[in-house]
């Protein structure tokens, strides 16, 4: 009994079990100390400790650290990196758990499915992002142009971005064009039915025409001079320039709100609409992250507790009324919108149920980096879209074969 005061099993000197949660925002930091607070208040035998690594270092020390059997018992994963963790076997079955809870009936099935492999829950949706377009008003007023609206199509983008061309001052642009493809361009693709990874990610899509389409309409409008070049987005970005009046319109997701809101240039100025659709469809793209539980946690049971009761209604209302995020639970998703009433945010979640979950598989981030390598290269004018995409096919699926 040497031991017993050192927490070496998951146990603090009090005698509480003791759960790691961990985080990467420093933002949400409030917000999940609220939650925290309000567990253990109906569990006074539990102690949570919350550990936040930036999002840069976050999975490098979170993979680091579960292979020494050290990973904290919940901790935050986002779509991208599920794959790999299922396959590494980091992450716990939350299956029964999950199908013990209220959670199947109040959330929507794309955001409970993002968590699920092979008929098994390895995640509790935490929150998601999807984008609107914002507008600078008073840019609008100066050039005389009526403000964008929630009903619009990607041809009236265009007009709109031409009619406001001449009329905006020196060095201002209607709108950008980044190579950025969860914002932009996989909105787009998807809504002209094109494809990025078929259905057993042995294959990509990116030489399908109507994929093609999906992307060349962007480079479209920084031909016609609607946006800086690719190269100007990629030394400041279009959130930036947004922020710096440089353009009057910008796509962006949810999760830049608290920043746009923050800024003195031109939170008084500002608003957004929903995306345009594009091809007659709505337009958006849906990525969010989810609690997950450590599969070699001393404490597997409290932990999954824990990360159950994070998607119940008081959780995820705690959450949503911060304003950081959108909740992921469906009757909490209003909160986000009622926490920073002067925006149109409900663009946000109008239609969530109809958005593009983002593409994944094991090697989504290598497929990532690989495309934007070549898309840039379309982007810049040094290929047509048609060579960029045709070797970035064979690239990418020699990766998918490895």
């Amino acid at each position: 009994g040497l031991l017993a005061g050192c927490g070496g099993d998951g146990k603090s000197s009090g005698g509480k079990t003791e759960i790691t949660f961990g985080i990467w925002d420093e933002n949400q930091r409030p917000a999940m100390e609220q939650m925290v607070e309000a567990y253990e208040k109906e569990h006074d035998d539990v102690t949570i400790k919350i550990q936040l690594t930036p999002y840069k270092d976050y999975f490098t020390k979170l993979e680091t650290s579960a292979t020494g059997g050290k990973a904290p018992d919940v901790f935050w994963v986002n779509v991208l990196h599920l794959d790999a963790y299922v396959e590494g076997g980091i992450l716990a079955d939350l299956t029964d758990a999950v199908a013990d809870s209220d959670i199947p009936d109040s959330y929507s099935e794309t955001l409970l499915n993002n968590y699920v492999r092979d008929g098994k829950n390895y995640g509790v949706p935490k929150d998601f992002d999807t984008n609107a377009l914002w507008y600078n008003k008073e840019m609008f007023d100066e050039a005389d142009v009526a403000y964008p609206t929630d009903d619009m199509s990607y041809d009236d983008l265009v007009a709109l971005a031409t009619e406001l061309k001449d009329k905006l001052p020196d060095g201002v642009y209607p709108f950008a064009c980044p190579v950025d493809f969860q914002t932009w361009y996989y909105q787009t693709v998807y809504a002209n039915d094109g494809w990025i990874l078929n259905e057993d990610a042995t294959e990509t899509g990116y030489t399908d025409e109507k994929t093609m389409a999906g992307i060349q309409c962007w480079i479209d409008m920084i031909n016609a001079g609607l946006s800086p070049s690719s190269s100007a987005l990629a030394e400041t970005t279009p959130d930036a320039m947004f922020e710096g009046e440089q353009i009057a319109m910008n796509f962006a997701g949810s999760y830049m709100v608290p920043e746009y809101a923050a800024n003195d240039t031109i939170k008084d100025k500002i608003d957004c609409v929903e995306i345009p659709t594009f091809n007659g469809k709505e337009d958006n793209v849906i990525n969010g992250l989810a609690y997950c539980v450590f599969e070699g946690s001393k404490n597997k049971d409290a932990a999954t507790d824990f990360a159950i009761w994070l998607g119940s209604s008081e959780a995820q209302e705690i959450q949503g009324k911060t304003g950081v995020v959108i909740s992921a639970r469906t009757d909490a998703q209003h909160c986000f919108a009622e926490a920073n009433d002067k925006y149109n945010l409900a663009a946000y979640t109008n239609h969530a149920d109809e958005a593009y979950p983002l593409p994944v598989c094991n090697k989504a981030a290598e497929l990532y980096d690989l495309e934007a390598q070549y898309i840039k290269q379309a982007y810049d004018g040094t290929m047509t879209l048609k060579e960029a995409c045709t070797q970035l096919k064979q690239e990418a699926d020699a990766l998918l074969a490895e």
